[in-house]
């Protein structure tokens, strides 16, 4: 069962984006994935744009991993691939660097307050 929402847009001047060639790659692998989960699904571009209330241009430019897209728009597909955008809570949730950082600075008060 679906519940279809109707998102309000908010129109804003788009800053083109510069991308590594390691980003860009992982954003192709991305958009080769969620291609491939809605092809498992048998679900056309059509359900999927309907679903997700974005264009059948949007969908594509999603399944080649454009860096103009926003994330908003990969969200709403990965939702409309059955709840697949509760995976996007996974980014940075190992964050190991961050981790060692926020040790570390608390190592430092500590060491400071006992002066």
């Amino acid at each position: 069962m679906f519940i279809y929402l109707n998102v309000r847009r908010i129109h804003m001047p788009q800053k083109a984006v510069k991308l590594l060639p390691k980003q860009l790659k992982i954003l192709q692998t991305m958009g080769d994935q969620i291609r491939l989960a809605r092809l498992r699904r048998n679900f056309s571009v059509e359900l999927i744009a309907q679903r997700s209330g974005v264009s059948r241009t949007t969908i594509w430019a999603i399944e080649k991993g454009s860096p103009s897209v926003s994330m908003g728009a990969y969200a709403a597909v990965l939702h409309a691939l059955n709840g697949l955008d509760k995976d996007l809570l996974k980014v940075a949730q190992e964050d190991e660097l961050g981790h060692f950082l926020q040790d570390a600075k608390l190592d430092q008060r500590k060491r400071a307050s006992r002066k």
